[in-house]
């Protein structure tokens, strides 16, 4: 007999309170605020008036769940009644141990609708921790889309005390997965807890005894729940990052040993390094941290996130003198680069006022230790620090296989204190695997591919070659569209020498001014003698912004350069300049924010870098999660291939199914061995993709097992029960995914399918028919269990779709004079089906099929016109109504509207109070704020999106 949700909960409740965890009874938020009072007397060895409690509750209800996470680590400065001032405490953050706890079941709370939640837990009154269950074979992402549900429904109401949760549980019992709580929730960012070996705790009873044991629970709440001041959201630590934070915390209490931290390009290690510091600098032993990176990593989130947390601990400037006074001070974190620091030390100028601190423990922390730790850099800071601990991290170490001298990284830091590999991390979906593939491989006359380390072949005549590197350009411009999904991410080109990659660059260029392509290219290079790879060891070397003095060749590509980023201001209207290492570190800077800026919600497609290209720059440390493909025409091995391949494998969404590799060099061999050096053996069918042929005859038994639930697209009417659609739903799902991985192979073809065309679009349109049924549930008291899957519709959102291309079709189709009437509503028909298979045009196709219907004029030349008109007098008579109905000023209501489609930013709650001719009590204030947006947004969505450009037609 399966296990029931309820039986589950039970069992739950009783284990916790086994762990000590004191059952209580809450029903309503009157219960909810009387339990929360008696705990925070008892917690503060207090008595509160009623009065003194309201001041509480006023404290605690105000701002929104980032907010009330600070007001949760703070203390409330209470004036009583006898106007004595006591420092009220709601957790106890230095001794996690020492709090109250609490755990209940099934609390009503009541918002736009009645929910129930499972399981809360308690600490001092305060709910901080939801559990959301799910019976055993149930998917775990119902769970997860059930709390956003929530989180939109009632986690606001009852004063907002369910929005001081800091951390989600959810569970089916088999599989038990958790993550914090901030407002761009991602199923993505939710994570299973392991111990120490990286091996998953899955199954609720075990995952409640390690995980949810009181002083582990309160201890991860309290030290490893990092408040992201730039973005204002929760981030808690993957359990490797615990261990690894836990580890050098350890080895600095109890002796003085280095150690280094192996964690695998793309697993989050600087904000391990980042929380590591944090604790650190709390311990009264130590003298200062000193927390360490590369120049280019020095980037303004870091600046922010670093200077909250310790004023001032960071100077962003090239100023050696200004380091020197934070090392001589009495600031007790500081945040340099490596280029600063070296030169700091190495000063006579600067040996008297850094003297004291020679002998102070210091701490080191080393971010990406495998670029800055080898060399003099690292013996002048020894020599110099006689009483430094330091501690590195890094993805890939450098072992005796892959040293170019004779230091490896336990030569420097002694012990390995914690390894999380790619295979771990591909395993716990923390990063995506690798789709690698050969083009333009190089052979001899014989057939028999050339190892390009093979000395006495002359290769460099052949790579160099205008026709070859035009030939490679070509395949670029015909495949970029399928490996970046129509450009919805970026990419790198990764090129083995200045030289070759002018060439590349002015090739682009020149089919851009033929009118081949229109993609948008950028470049960078330092213009000193030599940024080029040396073909002989085909490692990724340091960034360097130093340009150093002028040398006859250094003219000549700094001519190209400043040619390059001229044709760069003119296409992104910037002014920038590399002139000097100055200007410089700011083109790079403005490149990289570029290249970032898919990443935004409000990307504008102008603002948009598609290219990148580069010898060594921004392979390395780079994080773009919107850079999903790597052109290769460089040789690559061991840790400098990995870097360069780790730059596309970022977690985005399930459209983002892997990291594009696209080699126009014989790398297979040393793919290879990097994957055998940096991960666990024979492990590269974890992390490449297989080959073309298996996805499709994968693809083929999920499209087998659809047709088991729907022979074909009209049986799906015929699915009545909610189990058998919710079977469909995720059947056809998995078609979407495997095609979604197709799609990527350059192999791809339609006609490769064992489905039309035409039968994937009826599927698909019953498919979006169930989503749309579902969205429309509105029952209280119990929701479609079909409400709460992710019909993951940006695997069915084609962005060439759109009102314009709509106009198009209907502009053919009115300018055919030979069409009968069967050929005309045959076209409809068409036009109807486009309709209805796209996400993002459905809720569009009442209104353009009534605009065919009744208002469209025979006439291609006024198609345009006529439509403009008539869908103008739409919108603006539904925000008439929308206007009318919520007692709202029409003028504040367009301003609003205008203003959110300018900065993609919601109106305040107290902007649209205030355009209101009543205004509402305050109970119901948060409901009419969160319909009046809702409908704000929904016009914009319906009328003002998806509809390109209609001067075209």
């Amino acid at each position: 007999m399966i296990q029931s949700e309820e039986q589950l909960e039970a069992g739950l409740v009783q284990q916790l309170q086994t762990l000590g965890w004191r059952h209580v009874t809450l029903r309503s938020t009157e219960d909810l605020r009387s339990n929360l009072k008696s705990e925070l007397e008892f917690h503060n060895n207090i008595a509160l008036s009623d009065k003194e409690f309201l001041k509480i509750l006023n404290y605690l209800e105000k701002g929104n769940v980032f907010d009330k996470a600070e007001t949760l680590r703070s203390r409330f400065a209470l004036n009583r009644d006898d106007d004595t001032t006591e420092y009220i405490q709601f957790l106890n953050s230095k001794e996690w141990c020492k709090n109250r706890y609490q755990v209940a079941s099934q609390i009503q709370n009541s918002g736009k609708s009645l929910n129930r939640y499972d399981v809360t837990l308690f600490i001092n009154g305060l709910p901080l921790v939801q559990i959301e269950l799910k019976r055993r074979g149930m998917e775990l992402k119902e769970a997860f889309n059930q709390v956003n549900r929530y989180q939109r429904e009632s986690f606001w109401s009852s004063g907002g005390l369910f929005q001081y949760i800091q951390v989600f549980i959810i569970s089916n019992g088999i599989n038990t997965k958790y993550y914090a709580n901030n407002k761009d929730q991602d199923y993505k960012q939710t994570f299973y807890w392991s111990n120490a070996n990286n091996e998953p705790i899955t199954q609720l009873e075990q995952f409640t005894n390690v995980f949810l044991e009181k002083c582990h629970l309160s201890k991860m709440i309290s030290k490893y729940i990092t408040l992201h001041q730039s973005d204002r959201v929760l981030m808690i630590l993957r359990p490797y990052q615990y261990y690894a934070v836990e580890a050098i915390v350890d080895r600095v209490q109890v002796g003085r040993k280095n150690g280094y931290i192996w964690h695998t390009t793309g697993s989050g290690k600087t904000l391990t390094s980042f929380k590591t510091a944090q604790i650190l600098i709390e311990n009264p032993k130590v003298s200062k941290v000193i927390f360490v990176v590369d120049r280019a990593d020095l980037d303004y989130q870091t600046t922010k996130e670093f200077n909250h947390f310790s004023e001032g601990s960071v100077d962003g400037t090239d100023n050696t003198k200004a380091l020197v006074q934070q090392l001589s001070s009495n600031n007790r974190l500081i945040v340099t680069t490596i280029q600063k620091l070296n030169t700091a030390i190495s000063r006579d100028r600067y040996s008297t006022s850094l003297e004291s601190i020679k002998t102070e423990r210091v701490i080191f922390i080393f971010d990406e230790c495998h670029r800055s730790q080898f060399g003099e850099t690292h013996r002048n800071i020894v020599s110099f620090f006689i009483n430094a601990q330091i501690f590195g991290f890094t993805g890939t170490p450098i072992f005796v296989e892959n040293s170019i001298g004779k230091k490896t990284t336990k030569d420097l830091f002694t012990e390995c204190l914690h390894r999380y590999l790619i295979t771990d991390a591909i395993s716990d979906e923390n990063v995506l695997r690798f789709s690698v593939e050969y083009w333009g491989k190089l052979k001899q006359k014989n057939g028999q591919l050339i190892d390009e380390e093979v000395s006495g072949i002359a290769t460099k005549e052949f790579f160099e070659n205008p026709d070859r590197i035009s030939s490679i350009v070509n395949w670029i411009i015909s495949n970029h569209g399928r490996k970046t999904r129509n450009r919805q991410f970026g990419a790198i080109l990764c090129v083995s020498s200045v030289d070759l990659l002018i060439e590349y660059y002015e090739n682009f260029k020149r089919k851009s001014n033929e009118g081949v392509h229109n993609l948008k290219i950028a470049t960078i290079f330092t213009y000193i003698a030599n940024e080029e790879d040396t073909e002989a060891n085909g490692l990724v070397g340091d960034p360097s912004f130093d340009l150093g003095p002028d040398s006859s060749d250094g003219f000549r590509t700094r001519d190209y350069l400043a040619r390059f980023v001229e044709d760069y201001n003119k296409t992104y209207k910037t002014n920038e300049s590399v002139k000097d290492s100055k200007g410089f570190y700011s083109y790079y800077k403005s490149l990289a924010k570029r290249m970032k800026s898919r990443d935004k919600k409000d990307f504008s497609v102008d603002e948009g870098l598609d290219i990148l290209i580069v010898v060594n720059m921004f392979l390395t440390g780079f994080d773009a999660k919107t850079l999903n493909t790597l052109y290769v025409d460089k040789n690559l091995k061991f840790h400098g291939l990995i870097q360069a391949f780790s730059r596309t494998n970022r977690i985005l969404g399930q459209v983002k199914s892997q990291g594009n590799i696209v080699c126009f060099r014989n790398l297979k061999n040393k793919t290879d061995e990097a994957i055998s050096l940096f991960s666990k053996k024979n492990s590269n069918e974890k992390i490449l993709l297989g080959p073309y042929e298996d996805y499709l005859a994968d693809f083929g038994g999920t499209l087998e097992r659809l047709r088991e639930i729907a022979p074909n697209p009209q049986s799906v009417n015929q699915l009545i029960s909610e189990k058998d659609r919710l079977e469909f739903v995720r059947a056809f799902r998995s078609v979407l995914r495997l095609r979604n991985i197709l799609e990527s192979f350059v192999e791809f073809a339609p006609s490769d399918l064992t489905i039309s065309n035409q039968e994937f679009e009826d599927y698909k349109s019953k498919y979006l028919d169930i989503h749309d049924q579902t969205k429309k549930h509105n029952s209280i008291e119990k929701s479609s269990i079909i409400e709460e899957v992710d019909f993951e519709l940006e695997l069915i959102h084609r962005d060439e779709i759109n009102v314009t291309y709509i106009l198009q079709l209907l502009k053919a189709m009115a300018g055919s004079t030979c069409l009968d009437e069967d050929e005309l509503q045959s076209k409809k028909s068409q036009i109807s089906e486009i309709l209805s298979s796209d996400a993002k045009m459905r809720s569009k196709k009442f209104l353009i099929e009534q605009f065919i219907e009744q208002h469209m004029i025979n006439s291609s030349s006024s198609i345009a016109s006529s439509f403009k008109g008539y869908w103008l007098s739409a919108r603006s008579e539904a925000i008439r109504k929308i206007c009318n109905k919520e007692n709202i000023s029409e003028s504040s209501f367009l301003d609003m509207m205008a203003r959110y489609q300018f900065s993609g930013k919601k109106p305040l709650g107290d902007e649209i109070i205030s355009a209101l001719n009543i205004k509402p009590s305050i109970l119901k204030r948060k409901i009419v704020i969160e319909s009046i947006t809702n409908s704000l947004t929904g016009i914009v969505e319906l009328y003002d999106e998806n509809i390109g450009d209609l001067e075209t037609i």
